[in-house]
């Protein structure tokens, strides 16, 4: 299983992260936005989370490569994880994907997404599937 970790300071750049720390706050819906957008498929998670774990798995057996945070490896995760749960409608915040820096959801919505035959096209789409 091969995911691409990364932590979201390094993944929105030393320049802007630094600049981010002057301007004192900055938005955690917008950095979660810049991060999503980052890479075809996208996934915040926890790595204690037996439910990330498995969405993780789906993604890796299907020949997909992840890029994933793990919110709790990262020193500003809390803030994301909020940031997610207003995305969510105060659902729980981990896995949320991303598909081609839109939104999937939760893993209900993924599952169900995978089941019905809808999430294959949406990796085509994104990049993250050549077949």
């Amino acid at each position: 299983m091969q995911y691409h970790y990364q932590s979201a300071d390094q993944a929105w750049g030393y320049s802007n992260y630094v600049a981010a720390k002057h301007q004192q706050a900055v938005d955690p819906l917008e950095r979660v936005v810049r991060l999503a957008s980052g890479s075809a498929v996208v996934i915040f998670s926890l790595s204690s989370c037996c439910m990330c774990h498995a969405v993780k798995r789906l993604f890796c057996g299907m020949g997909v490569n992840p890029t994933v945070y793990e919110l709790d490896q990262d020193p500003r995760g809390k803030e994301i994880e909020r940031a997610l749960m207003r995305l969510l409608g105060n659902a729980p915040a981990v896995p949320v994907v991303f598909i081609g820096g839109k939104l999937v959801g939760a893993m209900d919505r993924v599952m169900a997404s995978h089941i019905n035959g809808t999430l294959v096209p949406l990796l085509k789409e994104a990049g993250a599937l050549w077949l």
